[in-house]
C-alpha cells in the first residue's frame, strides 16, 4: 500500500456536522486543500451543503455559495464568468454536488455547462442515493441495492454519466476515491491546470445508507476499487482513456459483503452483477486500447 502524500495547507476545520468516519469529509479536505485559496466554491443541497454550512458554521475557508439543487452547474457557470470580467481568470470555480444534483436534478445544468464547455471543476460526491433525506435511490443507484425507497432492491442498472458526459467532449473527466488519496490529489490539480468543463466522480461509501461500519468506508472503498465496481480512470477530449494500474484484481464479493443494502441478494443476484462489472471492465479496457 502506497504512503500518502499528502500536506494540510488549512483549507478544511474541523468541527462540521459530517457523521463519523466520513469519508466524503475525507475527501472535501484532500479537495480543498488541491485547489487551494483563490477558489470559489457552489455547493448544491447534499451532504456537502451539510459540511459546509452557512456563514460562520462553514467547513471552508473559501467562499462558498449555496445554490439550488438542480442549478449547480449553471450557478457556477454564472460565477465563472463575472470573476472572468473582473478580469480574475485564474480563479478556481469549484462545484460540489452530490449523486442526486448531479445524475438526477441537476443533469440538465450540467449537461448545458458542459456543451458550452464553462470553465469549471464540478465534483460529484458519489454515494448512489438521496442519503441526507432518508436514503431515497438515484439514478446512481445501482442494481438490486436496498434503499428507502426500494426496500427490496433497485430494478435497473445504474446510470452511466461517464459515457454520457464522455459524450459531449469535454476536456476532462476522471473517477477517484477516498481510498486513493494521491490519485485524488494529483486529478484535482490536474483539472484545475485545464481551461474548460472538468468533471470529478468521487466514490463515497455512506456509512447509514449503504450500511458500513463507522471504521469501514475507507476499506469498502478500496474493496471498490480492486473489484473493479469503481475502476479509477480518466478521459481526454471525450475519447482518450486511461485506467490507473492495479485494480480488477479480485471478485465483488468481498465488497458486498461490507453494505447492509446488499444483505438480501442471492447467489443469482450476485452473479448477475459480477457480470456486469466484468461487462464493464472489458469495455473500458477496449477504450483504453483504441
Amino acid at each position: 500500500m502506497e504512503k500518502i502524500n499528502y500536506g494540510d495547507q488549512g483549507q478544511f476545520c474541523s468541527g462540521h456536522v459530517a457523521c463519523a468516519g466520513c469519508a466524503e469529509a475525507l475527501s472535501m479536505r484532500v479537495i480543498l486543500n488541491a485547489v487551494g485559496e483563490d477558489t470559489v466554491g457552489v455547493v448544491a443541497p447534499s451532504c456537502s451543503a451539510v459540511i459546509l454550512g452557512g456563514h460562520p458554521m462553514s467547513a471552508a475557508k473559501i467562499s462558498v455559495l449555496h445554490g439550488t439543487l438542480e442549478s449547480a452547474a449553471a450557478s457556477a457557470s454564472g460565477i465563472k464568468r463575472a470573476l472572468a470580467a473582473q478580469g480574475r481568470d485564474d480563479t478556481t470555480v469549484l462545484c460540489l454536488a452530490g449523486d442526486g444534483g448531479t445524475y438526477d436534478i441537476g443533469l440538465q445544468a450540467l449537461s448545458s455547462a458542459a456543451e458550452r464547455n464553462e470553465d469549471i471543476l464540478y465534483i460529484c460526491f458519489d454515494n448512489e442515493g438521496y442519503m441526507n433525506t432518508g436514503g431515497q435511490k438515484s439514478s446512481s443507484t445501482p442494481r438490486d441495492a436496498s434503499t428507502g425507497s426500494t426496500p427490496l432492491g433497485k430494478t435497473t442498472r445504474k446510470k452511466n454519466m461517464i459515457e454520457i458526459l464522455a459524450a459531449h467532449r469535454i476536456p476532462y473527466i476522471a473517477t477517484t476515491s477516498p481510498s486513493h488519496l494521491n490519485d485524488m490529489a494529483t486529478k484535482i490539480k490536474k483539472a484545475q491546470s485545464i481551461r474548460g468543463t472538468k468533471v470529478i466522480f468521487v466514490q463515497i461509501p455512506c456509512l447509514p445508507g449503504w450500511g458500513v461500519a463507522d471504521d469501514a468506508a475507507v476499506k469498502t472503498a478500496r474493496l471498490g476499487v480492486e473489484s473493479g465496481v469503481f475502476p479509477l480512470l480518466e478521459i481526454e477530449g471525450g475519447v482518450n482513456y486511461t485506467i490507473l494500474p492495479g485494480q480488477k484484481g479480485q471478485s465483488i464479493n468481498a465488497y458486498l459483503a461490507q453494505q447492509k443494502r446488499y444483505r438480501h441478494l442471492t447467489d443469482e443476484n450476485r452473479s448477475v452483477l459480477q457480470a456486469e462489472v466484468d461487462e464493464t471492465w472489458e469495455k473500458l479496457n477496449s477504450m483504453v486500447a483504441i
